[in-house]
């Protein structure tokens, strides 16, 4: 069966979830935990991700966080093995350590992310043990539990450099000045009232959290994501008898649209620099549009799909566009003919 595709895109908000494989622990010392925050900490740095929250539980752990790069998997990626590494090593194990892939679940509203932060945060008085305590007793604990960013929020414990908390904290209403406090005052009241509204809203579709407009969307996008994938991501064009070099192509449109090449990486609404690498790059180098995603930094095949409806349309309407196809792809044509 193929894996479900991930919607990615820049500045996507996550709610991520990570489980033990057959629901074992994945933690099983301090000095895991430890080292899973330290593997984490250099994965935010390399891959440009913001943490809003975290909360490490035994056998599973919660994030909340924003990739601003549309990088979601490359992240969880390098996350998961180098952590699955040490510890297989560690407790002289082999074999999965994670259940399958991750859970991630898109959430694009302000009110659903200031919730979802106290779901995420009341985890661990939510075990079984801990549900028969008194309500005193359970603030307790949540305040001196050390494995979340939850002490960081209400002033407890030193914040995290690698934790970003003041997204969240800047939904509180009042005085900044009595904002932590705010901040635990609306965590703890979850203690003794679930919020069943944020339950129901995180059951109600695997692909987000968020009000029925924001599930019709998003599975909206979905379904398009699949339907594009099915036809077009593995589509090459490597039966020509003549591919050229990536580097070349790039080149050779940076300079037709008098660009430096680091604005390839940079994302811009009116661009037509990505769209136009993505077509030559299909078209004259017989990259997948998975390669070519990997090579312009955009994301998955779907994301290239999107650049090439965009200058498919462009060249259709757009005198400009058209002229500076012409002649990148005259260009092209002399290099294929030069060094066949």
């Amino acid at each position: 069966m193929a894996r479900p595709i991930r919607i990615e895109y820049e500045g996507a908000v996550y709610h991520v979830t990570l489980r033990g494989n057959e629901r074992r622990p994945i933690f099983k010392t301090d000095a895991d935990r430890e080292r899973f925050l330290n593997t984490l900490s250099n994965s935010v740095e390399r891959y440009d991700i913001r943490i809003y929250l975290y909360c490490l539980m035994q056998n599973h752990t919660h994030f909340v966080l924003e990739t601003p790069r549309g990088n979601l998997g490359r992240f969880m990626h390098r996350l998961q093995t180098a952590y699955t590494v040490y510890f297989n090593r560690r407790h002289r194990r082999s074999g999965h350590l994670m259940q399958g892939r991750y859970s991630a679940s898109l959430v694009d509203e302000d009110r659903y992310i200031l919730k979802l932060s106290r779901y995420v945060h009341l985890n661990p008085i939510f075990i079984s043990s801990n549900k028969s305590k008194s309500v005193r007793e359970r603030k307790a604990l949540l305040s001196s539990y050390p494995w979340s960013s939850y002490g960081g929020y209400i002033g407890k414990c030193k914040r995290e450099d690698f934790v970003d908390y003041d997204p969240v904290l800047a939904m509180m209403d009042g005085p900044r000045r009595t904002v932590k406090s705010q901040y635990r005052r609306f965590v703890e009241a979850g203690i003794s009232d679930i919020d069943a509204a944020m339950i129901y809203a995180k059951q109600r579709s695997p692909l987000c959290i968020g009000s029925d407009d924001t599930v019709e969307r998003t599975e909206s996008l979905y379904n398009e994501l699949v339907e594009s994938s099915r036809s077009r991501e593995d589509i090459s064009f490597r039966r020509m008898s003549f591919a050229l070099d990536s580097e070349y192509i790039l080149s050779t449109v940076c300079k037709a649209l008098d660009v430096s090449r680091e604005a390839l990486y940079q994302r811009r609404r009116d661009s037509i620099l990505r769209p136009m690498a993505s077509k030559f790059l299909c078209e004259h180098g017989g990259y997948t549009q998975r390669e070519v995603g990997e090579i312009l930094k955009i994301g998955n095949g779907a994301s290239v799909s999107k650049q090439l409806q965009k200058i498919s349309g462009l060249l259709a309407t757009d005198r400009e566009v058209q002229k500076l196809y012409n002649v990148i792809e005259r260009q092209l044509k002399l290099k294929e003919r030069a060094d066949p």
